[in-house]
């Protein structure tokens, strides 16, 4: 496996589609993750834009999609949350397979495992075969917060902090808005700058991904932590979704069976790839060649 960063891709529709078709994106699989459908910080308006023009075999919900936490706090659930769901069941019932991962956030689905509810599967974790044939663990994450939290204190402090600098990521939102700039997120950028935060996100991949070693996969699919990533460990390929929050991004296996994290381009209304890493396929093993 190789892996290769294309920041600053110019959007390019993925597969030929009909004259007038708003189809640009088209995959074998994608991973969404952390949409937080509920909450005044959910991007719900960009999501929406990326499924409407976007066709897949398999689409992985992979934790926090409805923020019920949120939403215990203050109900909170616009037309454009609304609207999201309803997609995804149009997508299921037209084909699509979706299965359903649930997070911290919306916990309360994980007694659910095992049901098919809706055309839509849940399970608390899923392994997906690549066009290659490798096998990708997927998961939230939050199962290893006790790995990576170093008290309840400070994770309180965190939360309150993290749900301060969302406030003032959407008031800048506001005014870049007016003056014509595209998004930005404040939270990522200061997130980005904090040793403790780097150390956690650390501490964070460590786990997950001796986790999947434990599994024998290839790779492993996260979410939960809000911070995209899509690299090569050790003999583990790690992906992280990142979030419909602060970052607007997913994980994608394109249809010639390239690994990808994207990022939703709110002036091209498309998505950019940031980031990729080539999937060889398996060589076959003699008992297959015979066969």
């Amino acid at each position: 496996m190789s892996t290769s960063s294309i920041i600053g891709n110019q959007c390019q529709p993925q597969s030929k589609s009909r004259p007038g078709s708003l189809l640009k994106h088209s995959f074998n699989a994608l991973w969404l993750s952390d949409i937080h459908l509920g909450s005044k910080d959910c991007k719900a308006e960009y999501l929406l834009q990326l499924l409407r023009q976007t066709q897949t075999e398999s689409l992985y919900l992979v934790g926090d999609i409805i923020d019920i936490w949120a939403m215990k706090r203050r109900m909170y659930w616009p037309e454009s949350h609304n609207q999201v769901l309803q997609q995804l069941f149009i997508m299921a019932r037209n084909g699509t397979k979706i299965i359903y991962v649930p997070g911290n956030h919306d916990e309360e689905f994980k007694a659910y495992a095992g049901f098919h509810l809706w055309d839509v599967s849940i399970a608390k974790e899923h392994i997906h075969t690549t066009l290659g044939g490798q096998k990708i663990l997927m998961l939230h994450g939050d199962q290893f917060d006790s790995q990576v939290c170093v008290g309840k204190a400070l994770t309180k402090l965190g939360d309150r902090l993290y749900d301060l600098l969302l406030l003032l990521n959407r008031q800048l939102h506001r005014v870049r808005t007016h003056l014509g700039y595209p998004y930005w997120s404040l939270a990522s950028y200061i997130k980005l700058r904090v040793n403790k935060a780097q150390q956690a996100i650390g501490l964070f991949r460590a786990a997950v991904v001796c986790y999947a070693q434990d599994k024998r996969v290839d790779g492993v699919i996260c979410g939960h932590i809000h911070q995209p990533e899509l690299s090569q460990q050790g003999k583990i390929f790690y992906a992280n979704d990142g979030d419909w929050v602060e970052n607007c991004t997913f994980i994608a296996e394109s249809e010639l069976g390239e690994l990808q994290l994207h990022k939703w381009d709110e002036q091209a209304k498309c998505s950019l790839v940031i980031a990729s890493i080539s999937l060889k396929r398996k060589p076959k093993s003699l008992k297959q060649q015979v066969a």
